[in-house]
């Protein structure tokens, strides 16, 4: 079934101060809620970027703008996926700001296997869009 959430807006990548990882602000809205809610997704960058990166994708070398370019395309194609993820799992249901952290540990760690069907199964789709956008 389709979800019904409705993005209204993105801002990102962030750096998170204290952890190793990015995060990207979405502001989220239902068609039966009132107002928006703020949802903030965190991508490890060990755990779920150079997962990706480096095991699915198999992206090396490079230069620094090069490099940069594809973390911040990779990282937001992370958080948008994260983002479907947890809505179809239910964790969006209700209107709260919600924090999503990194797919790992008790808390998440169950919904990484979902994370990596993904991201095999757009691993064609990710090196294109890799060789098109940063010419790696």
């Amino acid at each position: 079934m389709p979800s019904d959430l409705i993005v209204l807006n993105v801002m990102g990548p962030f750096r998170e101060p204290r952890e190793p990882a990015f995060s990207y602000d979405y502001s989220v809205q239902r068609p039966n809620w009132a107002t928006a809610q703020g949802v903030r997704i965190k991508v490890s960058i060990e755990h779920e970027l150079d997962f990706l990166k480096h095991t699915i994708l198999e992206i090396s070398g490079g230069s620094v703008g090069q490099q940069m370019r594809c973390n911040q395309l990779l990282v937001r194609a992370i958080a948008d996926q994260k983002l479907e993820i947890v809505d179809s799992d239910g964790q969006l249901s209700e209107r709260l700001d919600v924090m999503i952290g990194p797919f790992e540990g008790d808390t998440f760690g169950h919904l990484f296997s979902l994370l990596e069907q993904w991201m095999r199964a757009e691993k064609v789709t990710l090196r294109q869009l890799m060789k098109d956008q940063v010419g790696l």
